[in-house]
């Protein structure tokens, strides 16, 4: 009889849940309180805070990761991708169910995850390898390969502290990806880096796939989750929607969830806890009307509004624009012409406390058809204070001559009119 061959499971997940408490956290008292209360209280009782609304990130989430497959993971901001990575990195442990990994686990789960800020670069790595449960001679081995695929070696013996948040990407995912984990999971962290970066990740984890250790990749970006992801599980309201064919489960988002989240005037509540946090997002048409579709034809504005209530030596807002796929667009900064020769950024962006209104405008024609969607954020040199993500709009055409013919093309996203020059030389 021949023998049959068995497929080893690397991640195992059985009825996953994850609780969390919102609000109603009970008041404590001290001695002397508890005293003065009852004094005052007739019947003696202290009454605590209304009871805490529990908050359920993950329900009854089961499936299995086959040793040398690359899985993706999706999903809308809030579903729950984070949470389960974090359930599958160690660093919380969930409510209900259980979790087998079978393997050492490396993980890139947000910028400066797993490093010490006042250790250099050189230290982070055998930090990290130590933690992985390797040897000193194992990741001196290595050492030189994470260096030069990071492209950082200049400042590998600086803090990393005084990174960038690209720098820091760019050792974390080397680090990750070199010290030979059997299972490699990476957030959307990769979205910090530059698009050649990006693509050098990519490919690095389609080699490691390819030796046969696993991956776990959670990435807005569709086209990324194609290329690298034969797998895809889509996470909606905390629980497993789709799994199975990447291409099938993308197409079945970007019909069915996607679409839900189309706001044209989101007011956020104010956090008394936030000393910087982001109030307001409208999206306004050429006629000052808050809609969240655009005639191709026409120019529109975003406009955002946030408070701050201490001083800050550095703050700037950053707007992140992709399509609806998550192919990036454009990343802009408020204030970008004003510090575009300016070689010393953090000489810039100084705010007072206060209120503020920043709006940018989007000049016509700018995109093509489509949906669009991006990321705000408030930001600190590395660190992001406050962030509201995909919000979106729809681009739409009401027969222009440019965009027909643009149709019986490639589909390009950028749809500026750029200036051409025609001179008859000759005649016949």
């Amino acid at each position: 009889m021949k023998k049959t061959m068995t497929k080893k499971t690397a991640i195992r997940a059985r009825n996953l849940g994850k609780k969390y408490r919102l609000g109603g956290v009970e008041q404590h008292y001290n001695l002397r309180e508890m005293i003065t209360h009852s004094l005052k209280t007739p019947s003696r009782i202290l009454h605590p805070s209304p009871p805490a609304e529990e908050f359920w990130a993950l329900k009854d989430v089961s499936f299995e990761v086959e040793a040398g497959e690359a899985v993706g993971i999706i999903g809308r901001n809030g579903a729950g991708k984070s949470t389960l990575f974090k359930i599958l990195s160690r660093i919380t442990s969930p409510t209900t169910g259980t979790v087998e990994l079978y393997g050492r686990v490396g993980s890139l789960l947000e910028v400066g995850t797993g490093f010490h800020p006042d250790m250099t670069g050189r230290e982070n790595i055998y930090l990290n390898g130590s933690i992985l449960g390797m040897k000193k001679s194992e990741i001196e081995q290595k050492f030189d390969e994470i260096v030069n695929f990071s492209e950082i070696e200049k400042f590998i013996d600086t803090p990393v502290k005084r990174y960038s948040s690209g720098m820091y990407v760019r050792l974390a995912f080397s680090v990750a990806a070199h010290l030979e984990p059997e299972i490699l999971l990476i957030d959307e962290v990769l979205a910090v880096g530059d698009g050649l970066f990006q693509k050098k990740c990519l490919d690095k984890m389609s080699e490691v796939s390819k030796e046969g250790r696993t991956i776990v990749f959670i990435s807005h970006n569709m086209a990324a989750i194609k290329y690298l992801c034969d797998t895809c599980i889509l996470i909606n309201d905390g629980s497993i929607q789709q799994k199975g064919d990447s291409g099938k489960v993308i197409e079945f988002y970007m019909e069915n969830v996607k679409g839900n989240t189309v706001v044209a005037d989101s007011i956020y509540s104010i956090d008394p806890n936030k000393s910087a946090q982001i109030t307001r997002i409208q999206l306004v048409n050429k006629n000052g009307i808050t809609t969240s579709t655009f005639n191709i034809l026409d120019p529109f504005e975003i406009r955002f509004e946030y408070e701050i209530t201490e001083y800050y030596s550095q703050l700037y807002m950053v707007c992140e624009l992709r399509t609806i796929e998550g192919i990036d667009v454009l990343m802009t900064i408020d204030s970008d012409w004003d510090n575009f020769h300016n070689q010393k950024m953090n000489d810039h962006f100084p705010k007072d406390p206060g209120k503020y209104q920043a709006t940018i405008k989007f000049p016509a024609p700018f995109l093509d058809t489509g949906i669009y969607e991006f990321d705000i954020s408030l930001r600190n040199d590395l660190f992001r204070i406050d962030e509201k993500k995909e919000i979106q709009f729809e681009i739409l055409d009401q027969g222009s001559f440019v965009s027909y013919v643009r149709k019986r093309g490639r589909g390009e996203i950028i749809c500026i009119p750029m200036e051409w020059e025609v001179n008859k030389i000759s005649g016949f």
